[in-house]
């Protein structure tokens, strides 16, 4: 075909097809064998992405799942892609870069996306499942990095953090809120990471095999945190770049309130001794160290302080049922784990 009529071709496409065609053109798939079917079979000589796994959750990705599925063939021996409720081209892209495709027909959020890996992720008896965001942030060439301390039995979760030896260009807003989520998450789960809101992360079949998540949105990667920790999986980092392109798809700031409620939740539910527990003592001590001086007012005084002596009581009852209302939780959360 000579170049105009190339040109009145590509006219005629949809932006959808348009952008699955420069994929393909600027990342040609791995060959794949006659038997291939859904899920792409690592290329010849690559035995050693044996039983790898590469998921991916994503929602409203056209312009950039193409080249993230393409790229991460070369690394896994199956791709998975879990569209939850996209309403653009995305599982199309998908599909014709060589991924399954998992469709969720509503979005109902980043959890229940990778819920679904980890399920799909278990039918197929995998040595190793990667996670990997659908917009390009991460770059699949670190996949070698993340699983290897999995293969050898280092290590059950694998966490590519972005604060490590690898500098990367990150918004300082971003910096500034990632410390705050990882350091609230790290005090309640007692793992220690440098990036706990990392989605790019390695897992062992051990990890895929008890990994279950019960939170919505966006706090999916500190429950990980959690249940790594409850299951006593071993837990480690290895150092990634990654790249922002284009504006966010959601507010920063609602985004990182979001997932640091639910970090709350994860918290008081974990250590409720913790979380109401010593506020509660501390406020109790307060009013009866408040009542105290009221009484002492009185007897040298002989005059009734109703303003400190409403405040007192009103600490020592808010003390009181928050000391209670720790101590049935905590009892709680024993007799079920």
């Amino acid at each position: 075909m000579d170049c105009p009529a190339r040109s009145v071709v590509l006219l005629c496409l949809t932006p959808t097809e348009r952008s699955l065609i420069f994929h393909m053109r600027t990342h040609p798939a791995p060959e794949r064998s006659a038997e291939s079917s859904g899920m792409a079979p690592p290329a010849k000589g690559e035995s050693g992405h044996s039983g790898i796994v590469g998921a991916i959750p994503c929602f409203n990705e056209e312009l950039f799942i193409g080249s993230v599925v393409l790229k991460t063939r070369g690394y896994v021996e199956h791709v998975i892609v879990v569209d939850d409720g996209s309403t653009d081209g995305t599982a199309l892209v998908a599909e014709k870069a060589g991924a399954t495709v998992i469709r969720h027909e509503r979005n109902r959020g980043k959890a229940a996306a990778v819920a679904t890996a980890f399920s799909r992720a278990r039918e197929l008896g995998c040595r190793a499942l990667v996670l990997l965001d659908g917009d390009g942030q991460h770059d699949p060439a670190f996949i070698p990095s993340l699983v290897r301390p999995v293969l050898d039995g280092d290590a059950d979760m694998v966490v590519g953090s972005r604060f490590l030896d690898i500098r990367s260009s990150i918004p300082g807003y971003r910096i500034w809120g990632h410390r705050v989520l990882t350091l609230l998450t790290n005090l309640g789960s007692r793992v220690k990471l440098t990036d706990s809101q990392s989605g790019l992360r390695a897992f062992s079949a051990r990890a895929v095999e008890v990994m279950s998540f019960a939170e919505g949105g966006l706090s999916v990667e500190s429950e990980m945190q959690f249940r790594a920790s409850e299951a006593g999986l071993r837990v480690t980092e290895v150092p990634v770049r990654v790249g922002y392109y284009g504006r966010p798809k959601r507010s920063p700031v609602t985004h990182g309130v979001g997932v640091l409620n639910s970090i709350v939740g994860l918290v008081s539910r974990r250590v409720p001794l913790l979380v109401f527990g010593v506020p509660g003592l501390v406020m109790l001590g307060f009013g009866l160290w408040e009542g105290w001086r009221v009484v002492q007012g009185y007897n040298v005084y002989h005059d009734f302080w109703l303003g400190p002596a409403l405040v007192a009581v009103l600490l020592c009852i808010v003390g009181s049922l928050s000391v209670f209302t720790a101590v049935i939780l905590h009892t709680i959360r024993s007799f079920f784990k």
